[in-house]
């Protein structure tokens, strides 16, 4: 096997296409041929030792992935050789094969693309967690999406449209404004121009908007927050931007709003089974058609450095997914 491996995490350029040993399965594990995998912020931050979760050197990245099952382990039950399978694990899908845990493997039903699946889970488990159990999102409510053409706002302008939310997503440029439209959005916001809080006032005839999807952070998080409306929820999903804003405390006060931290990680370990009727419930939808991951392209996956330069350079519309040819 082939992977790409993380010595010394200072930076994307430090990571070699190395070859190793194919490992056997342990307990409660899998061996997955992997065929697809996705390219996560969290990724670019985990090789430059900037992200909460430091895993032991040397670690293979690629933290969502999807693929067929070659071996398991003792105890797995629940999979069988030759099943198609998706995984968000943390590391080790960036390589030919990985060992998986078992538990953290989500069966795919007949028809879903390994690249689907590969862009899946991360991006739509957040932002049904974030919208409709964080964020008790109601049909007729107003959403506004921050970053909204990348992959998890993407996610959520599909998912507060199933919850038949009007959306009004915001971007960076004018295209990512029209991927969004694409997507469903009802109005959109272009912030690299003009005044947010103005733009938020024109889109909700002064109201607000009822929830606020953040997964950016930064500059736009106050003027967003001073534009919510009574009674409104501020998910705290991320902090795409870098900088962790600061709020005055007086503003939820004032607006007699919620500010709502999202760690859909957290919640999948201490409520896996609210997590896993979520995941069915967002597997019936991918069926039904109601909602799809936008791929912003497919790389090779020996291009892996190029796909974080693109990454890295705020490029991505949706979801970047390597594939193992």
């Amino acid at each position: 096997m082939h992977a790409w491996l993380c010595t010394t995490p200072t930076g994307v350029e430090t990571l070699n296409w190395t070859e190793l040993p194919t490992p056997s399965p342990g307990p409660g594990q899998v061996l997955l041929e992997v065929k697809a995998a996705s390219l996560n912020f969290p990724d670019l931050l985990i090789v430059q030792n900037k992200y909460q979760i430091k895993p032991p050197l040397p670690f293979v990245p690629g933290s969502e992935y999807a693929g067929v099952v070659l071996a398991a382990g003792e105890g797995v039950k629940q999979l069988q050789v030759g099943q198609h399978v998706a995984c968000l694990s943390g590391t080790g899908g960036f390589a030919t094969h990985t060992l998986a845990p078992a538990a953290l493997c989500m069966p795919l039903p007949a028809g879903f693309p390994f690249v689907d699946a590969a862009a899946f889970i991360m991006t739509y488990a957040t932002s049904h967690h974030a919208l409709l159990d964080r964020g008790q999102l109601k049909a007729g409510e107003t959403v506004l999406v921050l970053g909204a053409a990348g992959g998890v706002g993407t996610a959520a302008i599909q998912i507060a449209k199933a919850a038949g939310a009007r959306v009004i997503a915001a971007a960076s440029t004018d295209e990512k404004c029209a991927l969004c439209k694409a997507q469903g959005a009802d109005a959109t916001i272009n912030y690299s121009q003009g005044d947010l809080r103005e733009a938020i006032k024109a889109a909700t005839d002064g109201k607000g908007p009822d929830v606020i999807y953040d997964p950016v952070g930064g500059d736009f998080a106050e003027p967003a927050f001073r534009s919510i409306a009574w009674r409104g929820r501020y998910l705290v999903v991320g902090f795409a931007s870098g900088p962790i804003p600061s709020l005055p405390l007086n503003l939820p006060l004032l607006k007699g709003a919620s500010l709502v931290g999202v760690f859909w990680g957290d919640f999948a370990k201490r409520e896996p089974q609210h997590n896993a009727a979520m995941m069915q419930e967002l597997a019936q939808w991918y069926g039904q058609g109601r909602i799809k991951p936008v791929i912003d392209r497919t790389m090779a996956m020996g291009e892996l450095h190029a796909a974080y330069a693109r990454m890295g350079s705020r490029q991505v519309q949706g979801k970047l997914v390597l594939v193992n040819e």
